[in-house]
């Protein structure tokens, strides 16, 4: 190409990806509206109906039925020596009623997390220390299904069951009164799934507090609407209870391992297996008698490594394999969630997409101003779209803003803002990376546990976690 044909060629180019990217958000943005419109109607429905004329029950003023108190959580753990032993001290501080014990998978090439977990369940009955039989890392489905081959021993031998299995992660923080919750509400639903809180060290107020950002929405309004539409709850692997029963019932169609090895994403998976058609979730938002959340905390990668490929391995699990693995569904609502569950990838992809249209555009404006191009005007067209997403723009992040303020304060709220560039920039990078790793597993190789550092705080820190939630709930 000629040099003096680069410049008008760069120009159509600009012009082209601008109009490809503008028509895909525009699709997104009226998505994102109609959802936003049935979330808010859902939500007046309920103050005027609901609230107006029931008081709003507090955690502590649940019953939990006798028969339904006996519940296990689930603990994989492959290198947490620095996490997992105030982890489990902490479980024991705040769960000091009621009838629970923790199992903790390990691998026998782990000897650190090992002797952390060893350390930590030193004459506490309530912690079983479960040995993996192969070498890690194999997956975290694969570390849970040797949880669940203790628990159906220990059933066995004790000649009783449990109600509940709850998952939990070597880093989570948990809430004194999540066990209660479970308990009142494992024997009206499948799966129980809390909120999830993400909390971020002091130093990564970009990397990690975009997930914060992303959760907010995620589990104050997404959530919310999905459970009040009947589509299926898929589980966040962390702060959610599986009744026993359903849980065994999967375990015989899937020959004693109810948690997929093969799945990066089993626990999203397994949620939406056992909460579809006449089986139902919960997506429980419940207050404590000091106005919180009972709701699982824990601090998310702050180094941009660690959040990549964390994204990555969503993105790849959920976006492109749930497409293979899941299919669709004969439901109209389940299949608009899952096609909104699977958007990610490519809405990452048509980001990079309008960040290059940006980037051109500043070089055909150099150009234009030093007098070496003059640059082409934009069609009407392009420009209905461009304006019409600016507004689509504007309400997203004042959506943003305001659930990120309901649950982190004002702040947190403006900070928003500026980090949605952030977390933009995380998942263009993870989508590539995510398109390698479903391209590995259609070649057959198979998942593998991609490990992310964990940070937990000490206990005067803890007590500094607590949220400030600025506005009434939502659920």
């Amino acid at each position: 190409m000629a040099g003096d044909q680069i410049l008008p060629f760069l120009d159509f180019l600009q012009k082209e990806l601008l109009l490809f990217a503008s028509m895909a958000f525009l699709i997104g943005a009226v998505d994102d509206l109609l959802f936003d419109g049935l979330w808010f109607f859902h939500s007046l429905k309920r103050k005027l109906f609901v609230y107006s004329r029931y008081k709003r029950a507090t955690v502590e003023s649940l019953s939990i039925p006798a028969s339904e108190c006996r519940m296990a959580i689930f603990v994989p753990a492959w290198r947490e020596a620095p996490v997992i032993g105030a982890m489990l001290r902490r479980c024991l501080q705040q769960w000091t009623v009621g009838k629970y014990r923790i199992y903790v998978g390990c691998y026998p090439n782990d000897a650190e997390t090992v002797a952390a977990v060893a350390a930590a369940s030193t004459g506490r009955a309530r912690i079983r220390l479960v040995m993996c039989q192969r070498y890690g890392p194999t997956t975290k489905a694969d570390c849970l299904n040797h949880l669940w081959d203790a628990l159906c021993r220990d059933e066995i031998e004790e000649q009783t069951n449990f109600a509940a299995i709850i998952l939990h992660d070597a880093e989570d923080i948990v809430h004194p009164e999540a066990l209660r919750l479970f308990g009142h509400l494992i024997g009206k639903a499948a799966l129980v799934q809390l909120p999830v809180i993400p909390r971020r060290a002091k130093g990564s107020r970009w990397i990690a507090g975009h997930y914060g950002d992303e959760f907010a929405e995620l589990h104050g309004k997404q959530m919310v609407l999905r459970e009040a539409l009947g589509a299926a709850i898929p589980s966040a692997g962390v702060g959610c209870a599986f009744a026993r029963d359903a849980l065994q019932k999967l375990s015989v169609q899937t020959q004693g391992k109810p948690f997929d090895a093969s799945s990066m994403t089993e626990d999203y998976e397994l949620g939406l297996h056992l909460t579809s058609g006449e089986a139902s979730g919960i997506f429980a938002r419940f207050r404590d008698r000091h106005g919180q959340l009972v709701a699982t905390q824990e601090f998310f990668p702050d180094k941009l490594e660690d959040a990549i490929r964390q994204k990555s391995r969503w993105m790849a699990g959920i976006s492109l394999s749930g497409w293979d693995r899941l299919g669709w569904e004969n439901s109209w609502r389940e299949n608009w969630m899952r096609l909104r569950d699977r958007k990610a990838s490519f809405a990452a992809i048509v980001l990079a997409i309008a960040y290059i249209a940006i980037i051109l555009m500043g070089i055909l404006l150099l150009a234009d101003l030093i007098g070496s191009y003059h640059l082409q005007p934009v069609s009407q067209f392009l420009r209905i779209l461009l304006f019409l997403n600016g507004g689509f723009l504007m309400w997203r992040l004042l959506m943003k803003c305001y659930f990120v303020f309901a649950l982190y304060g004002l702040r947190e709220a403006f900070l928003s803002i500026p980090r949605t560039i952030v977390a933009n920039m995380i998942n263009i990078m993870a989508v590539w990376r995510a398109l390698s790793q479903y391209m590995d597993q259609l070649a057959g190789q198979p998942a593998r546990w991609e490990k992310t550092s964990h940070f937990y705080p000490d206990e005067e820190n803890i007590k500094q976690l607590r949220p400030q939630y600025a506005v009434g709930d939502r659920g």
